[in-house]
């Protein structure tokens, strides 16, 4: 797999039927190793591992509806109270990060209505916030560590 910008981690993989497979511990059993799941692998485990991001916090592959149609958000980060937070979608490493992947994402916002967004192929990593009483966007300098997004003072 590609090399990212982000820090490498432990992991397993294991193979069968000539197909490799990485255990995540998010979800507690082995998945289908692509590209896309080799970056969301690396960016939860550094916000996990660098940014306090509670490990039990993160949903992967959450459900959600958008147009009577079922989507899935790569990851769902929520609140020690419970509430949805931020809302992350990973690309393959060859993917570049487009207008159409901050409206893919945008989209799925409507059934989560989180204030931050988060985008990465594992070499580029964008989070904007969505800024109180303005409803607009903004793109965040550095990426926030739990506490913050959380409301608790760092």
């Amino acid at each position: 797999m590609q090399e990212l910008n982000l820090p490498p981690f432990e992991y397993k993989l294991s193979e069968t039927d000539g197909k490799r497979y990485i255990l995540d511990s998010f979800r507690k059993r082995l998945v289908l190793l692509t590209p896309e799941e080799w970056v969301r692998q690396h960016f939860l485990h550094w916000l996990t591992g660098f940014k306090d991001y509670p490990a039990g916090l993160i949903a992967v592959e959450a459900a959600l509806k958008y147009l009577r149609l079922k989507k899935r958000a790569d990851a769902i980060v929520y609140g020690t109270s419970g509430k949805p937070l931020m809302i992350i979608e990973c690309k393959a490493p060859g993917i570049k990060i487009t207008r159409d992947v901050f409206d893919q994402i945008a989209r799925y916002n409507f059934s989560f209505r989180v204030d931050y967004l988060a985008v990465t192929n594992g070499l580029v990593h964008y989070c904007c916030r969505m800024e109180p009483g303005k409803h607009r966007w903004t793109f965040l300098s550095s990426f926030p560590d739990f506490p913050e997004i959380n409301g608790q003072p760092a």
